[in-house]
């Protein structure tokens, strides 16, 4: 299995393989890295992969799907390399992504059992254990640079803590987080791990992370990797459990689903897509966006229209808060036929001139949803706060903020005979505040976390200024 970058030229025969990429993160052209072809998915090997999962669990289940496209590490350290991520002792639970019933046609896929109880987890868990292994083999060390809104930070942090030759610098947007969620970042005392809050909004951490990693001096000189979904290993991890949420909700392969995702950055959704492209039988992938939605946007009218820093909003479902989706370019290559050079111009171009670019009178936009079955929709804080409080009082379930958007614009694109199934983002004691606005009362919380926010914190503030990280990351690897 080789890769290519979203920007590669149309007769560029540049080609990587999956080590490669895994710790490079960006390509250095600014795009990001895609299989040069989907693998695809046979009915037979579906219906095999049907029985792995029920018989022998989601790690076999990761083995097989990781295994077409990855073919530089050797089989038997990559199955004890999932072995050694899904487990019940890292997850809670050894159904891992255990799926409940929500109402009639209606699921939620629980994808929060990990250690820091949000779907970041599914992946970092894999990406921390993949990194150490690729370092050793190398006798190499990775400087890792990311930019998070809430939960990749902390999913990545408790990934790579303690991880040999590894250090992460994670910038934040101050004052942006939920207490919980910067009081797991913050709190973390060891010495590997750097946490930065940036005068900002979640952009403003994202534009850092692209400006550092394309300064390839400085890039190859201080080892830079990332961690954020812009790294080609963390959305194909998330690959695995739309085919185990399919397997759940379905007895045959004749079956068809959908997913409704709750969607900021894109990476969530855009594993779905491959899934999709796979040939995994789903019907729709429904894009569920808050307060900020560029994304819903671009998929009713065919207009990408970023926003800047005093625009996007401060919102109750904050891991959403984003108004430049860096994982939408993928997309944005296979709707677009894999045209690298339209795809630089419009990313690398349109945006920076613009701001926006416009699809919406190309015949290729239409397929969005015909050939490739996007549809899309906005919640608000009133629709979270009723979504939540109804989804208590009619199935005693309790749910966070973002898997409520989701939840809300689900039901809009419900289709008779096809399951649809809602990914859950994260447990609720991540919200505590909107969760109390919504029911009027404190979410449940797990004992390892008690006390959390009184801990002592350890964190740099600092201007959205990309030679200021720089200088930091400098000052603080030997």
């Amino acid at each position: 299995m080789k890769y290519l970058s979203t920007r590669a030229a149309t007769d560029s025969t540049e080609r990587k393989r999956f080590c490669e990429i895994l710790l490079e993160g960006l390509a250095p052209d600014g795009g990001l890295y895609l299989p040069e072809s989907y693998p695809q998915v046979s009915d037979a090997t579906l219906t095999r992969w049907r029985t792995v999962y029920h018989e022998q669990g989601y790690a076999e289940l990761a083995f097989e799907v990781l295994s077409l496209f990855i073919d530089d590490i050797p089989a038997d350290d990559l199955r004890a390399l999932c072995e050694k991520t899904y487990t019940a002792a890292v997850f809670g639970t050894g159904e891992i992504v255990p799926l409940r019933h929500l109402e009639n046609g209606l699921w939620l896929e629980a994808l929060s059992n990990g250690p820091t109880l949000a779907f970041k987890d599914m992946a970092m868990q894999l990406l921390g254990n993949l990194f150490e292994y690729e370092l050793a083999r190398r006798g190499e060390e990775l400087n890792i640079l990311g930019a998070t809104s809430g939960d990749t930070g902390s999913a990545a942090e408790y990934a790579m803590r303690g991880k040999k030759g590894v250090r992460v610098f994670m910038t934040s947007p101050y004052g942006r987080m939920s207490p919980f969620q910067q009081a797991q970042m913050f709190s973390l005392m060891d010495e590997n791990i750097h946490n930065i809050a940036v005068d900002g909004v979640f952009d403003d951490c994202q534009d850092m992370v692209k400006a550092v990693s394309n300064d390839l001096a400085f890039k190859r000189k201080y080892k830079i990797g990332t961690v954020n979904s812009i790294n080609w290993a963390r959305l194909m991890a998330q690959v695995v459990y739309y085919f185990a949420g399919y397997f759940q909700a379905t007895k045959t392969n004749a079956e068809q689903v959908s997913f409704a995702v709750p969607s900021g950055n894109f990476g969530n959704v855009c594993a779905g897509h491959v899934a999709r492209m796979m040939g995994l039988p789903i019907d729709n992938l429904v894009v569920a966006t808050n307060e900020n939605d560029v994304l819903d946007e671009f998929f009713r009218t065919g207009v990408y229209r970023v926003r800047g820093s005093a625009d996007t909003h401060e919102t109750s479902s904050p891991s959403m808060d984003i108004s430049k989706a860096s994982n939408f370019e993928r997309f944005v290559f296979d709707l677009l036929g894999r045209d690298g050079a339209r795809v630089k111009a419009l990313f690398d171009d349109a945006l920076a001139q613009d701001g926006r670019f416009d699809l919406g009178a190309d015949p290729a936009f239409g397929q969005a949803a015909t050939r490739y079955g996007f549809e899309s929709g906005k919640s608000t804080h009133a629709d979270r706060l009723a979504t939540i409080k109804a989804t208590f009082e009619r199935f005693g379930m309790m749910i966070d903020t973002h898997t409520a958007d989701a939840v809300k614009v689900a039901r809009q694109h419900l289709q008779p005979g096809v399951p649809m199934i809602v990914l859950e983002t994260a447990l609720p004691i991540k919200f505590a505040a909107t969760i109390v606005e919504a029911l009027g009362r404190e979410p449940d919380r797990p004992a390892k976390f008690e006390g959390i926010e009184a801990l002592p914190k350890r964190v740099t503030r600092m201007a959205a200024d990309a030679d200021a990280v720089k200088n930091y990351i400098a000052q603080h690897c030997p």
